[in-house]
């Protein structure tokens, strides 16, 4: 699991190709490389990729073909910044959402434009993902735990502050980059527990009484 907030911006330094798949190696810049061991997650963009070699600067990941079809991964080349995060131990912040590392699908850039000291982005993603996203909820794009402003189909927005776009991947993104998109795991669940019709029922008594009606 992972918390969306960014530790830091790394480089893809190479991509080789290793049958249908790939070996990624990710240079991690400033990340705290000391407390990493072989097998440990470290989300690149927001996908959870499994460290099989390391050094002080750098790491390397096999990227299977299903994730390079299912994520922006597989749209990136040597030299594009890329955002990193460590997975979460129990003892740390949790300062953005529980976020996976899982991407549920790939998104794009529409627009930014200023807004006072912060900008507006606006980004699409495809219906089936679309239905998950909410007004003043949360989602995670390339590994970043933002809220959400407003939503509009399948387009929604967000407000990136200063240090957000000055410290992740963002201040290299235009409009039609593609992002990884992940949503809130709780619409997820929320889903299929309305699914399968075991969801409690609000009555307008429990609603009352809980300051609902």
């Amino acid at each position: 699991m992972f918390t969306g907030i960014i530790q830091s911006v790394g480089r893809i330094a190479r991509l080789e190709p290793r049958g249908g798949d790939v070996r990624l190696v990710v240079g991690t810049a400033d990340l705290d490389m000391s407390d990493v061991a072989l097998g440990d997650s470290i989300a690149v963009s927001g996908v959870c990729l499994t460290v099989i070699s390391f050094d002080e600067h750098s790491f390397a990941a096999d990227v299977s073909n299903e994730t390079l079809s299912h994520t922006s991964l597989g749209k990136h080349k040597a030299g594009d910044p890329v955002n990193l995060e460590k997975a979460l131990r129990l003892a740390d912040r949790l300062g953005g959402h529980l976020v996976s590392g899982h991407v549920d699908g790939v998104g794009k850039v529409v627009s930014v434009t200023p807004d006072g000291r912060s900008q507006r982005w606006t980004f699409e993603v495809p219906a089936p993902i679309a239905r998950y996203i909410a007004a003043k909820g949360s989602i995670c794009i390339d590994g970043t735990s933002l809220t959400v402003n407003e939503v509009q189909g399948t387009r929604f927005g967000v407000n990136l502050i200063p240090h957000t776009v000055e410290h992740t991947a963002f201040a290299a993104r235009r409009a039609g980059d593609a992002v990884n998109i992940e949503v809130d795991v709780i619409a997820r669940y929320v889903e299929r527990l309305l699914a399968s019709g075991d969801a409690p029922r609000l009555d307008e008594a429990f609603l009352k009484q809980h300051g609902f009606a």
